[in-house]
């Protein structure tokens, strides 16, 4: 059963809320961050992306960055740019995308939780990202920015959270770039606090949903303190690690495209036959074509937008993984045809959010950078959950989740 607390969090006052905040770290580059942040010195870039600080073209990774994003935390707080709350909270942080809302609780979930697998994952993490962000947990003694959960529906914690949001939030801003609304609650009250604990406390599990990285970081960082505390007792603040969980149903996942740089030595025809071969392909002509369905893809090649609709035995139903659509397009086009290698690492792909449409996709073939596109249906929040239960992983770059959180409402402190 998933255990989690409240934590004193550390916040910007009110009228600061809006110069503080920002996207999370990794999602824009150095150079969009510096932009970003123009002469803004209260921009929380400055801590999660603090070589925005030094000269162009200083790595994100010199350890000179990882000192000053320390010096900028420790700034921060003696300006009271960031101010500790007295008393321990949960917090309530709503996102609005295209008129709906999804509204989630700001924890502070269990260390052991993560280790023992009470909170599953569907991503394979890799070592040297973590270091990275083990780095800054360590060097801040702090999760500044916080990881994104999904928990099973609940109709108590629902009805607790419409409570807190027909009162008026102490953050209420639209976000420049995203233009998504974000709201937040302080929930300070001693049995609505007691209510929350203990429904989670009945929950069989939690879900990472994005940040498996930041997840694997701070979980590895709180076991390290706990492991090189000779007095330790179980109940320091470092047990914990800060996230924001969703209710699985409210969550929206948008497609995650790919673009492609070649065809593998292959001519357009060739390739369509050889895509044919465990698909039905027609071609629907230029303008964009949307995908309507699960085992349907959209192809974008000369100037022609292409439906493939897998052929029946191309994929096992029964299986969690084999039955997903980027599973099936990784197996019988990008490894069986493309010949990509390991996705994670091949430069002759791209990956492109849903976010940004399927006339990105367009551009950037007809731009000539990508010789073709393909697009995906999404994975939904119970193929996830699934995946995770089972104990499989996800085939890489299978997941695009929007609304990003933005950094900068809340920070934890580790001590």
């Amino acid at each position: 059963m998933a255990t989690i607390k409240p934590f004193r969090g550390l916040r910007p006052p009110k009228e600061l809320v809006e110069q503080v905040e920002s996207r999370p770290y990794d999602v824009l580059e150095s150079e969009e961050a510096r932009a970003e942040a123009g002469d803004n010195e209260k921009s929380l870039y400055h801590i999660i992306k603090p070589e925005i600080n030094f000269p162009e073209g200083t790595s994100e990774y010199d350890p000179r960055v990882y000192e000053e994003a320390a010096r900028q935390f420790q700034k921060f707080q003696d300006k009271g740019w960031l101010i500790q709350d007295k008393d321990e909270h949960y917090y309530i942080y709503a996102q609005t995308m295209n008129g709906r809302t999804q509204y989630g609780l700001v924890i502070g979930a269990y260390v052991d939780d993560y280790m023992n697998g009470t909170i599953k994952k569907h991503e394979l993490t890799r070592r040297d990202k973590e270091e990275d962000r083990m780095k800054h947990v360590r060097v801040n003694d702090a999760n500044i920015e916080p990881v994104f959960f999904a928990y099973p529906d609940n109709a108590v914690l629902d009805k607790l959270i419409m409570r807190y949001a027909a009162t008026e939030p102490e953050y209420d801003f639209i976000a420049p770039i995203d233009g998504f609304r974000h709201q937040f609650w302080v929930i300070s009250d001693a049995d609505d606090i007691k209510t929350i604990t203990e429904e989670f406390a009945g929950m069989p599990a939690l879900y990472i949903a994005d940040g498996h990285h930041r997840s694997a970081a701070a979980a590895l960082v709180g076991a390290e303190k706990a492991r090189l505390n000779p007095n330790h007792r179980g109940d320091e603040e470092y047990n914990y690690f800060m996230a924001v969980a969703f209710q699985a149903s409210q969550l929206t996942i948008l497609d995650y495209n790919r673009v492609l740089k070649d065809l593998n030595g292959l001519s357009s025809e060739q390739f369509l036959d050889a895509v044919r071969e465990n698909f039905a392909v027609e071609d629907k002509g230029a303008d964009i074509y949307k995908l309507a369905k699960l085992h349907e893809f959209s192809l974008y090649l000369d100037g022609h937008w292409f439906s493939l609709v897998a052929k029946p035995g191309t994929y096992d139903e029964s299986d969690p993984i084999g039955v997903l659509d980027v599973d099936i397009s990784s197996r019988l086009i990008l490894e069986d045809i493309l010949q990509l290698g390991d996705l994670r690492s091949s430069k002759r792909i791209d990956f492109v959010g849903g976010l940004r449409g399927l006339g990105e996709l367009k551009r950037r073939v007809d731009s000539g950078e990508m010789r073709a596109a393909l697009a995906l249906y999404p994975v939904s929040m119970q193929q996830i959950m699934d995946i995770a239960d089972s104990g499989k992983i996800m085939p890489p770059k299978a997941t695009w989740f929007e609304p990003k959180l933005r950094s900068g409402l809340v920070v934890h402190k580790l001590s």
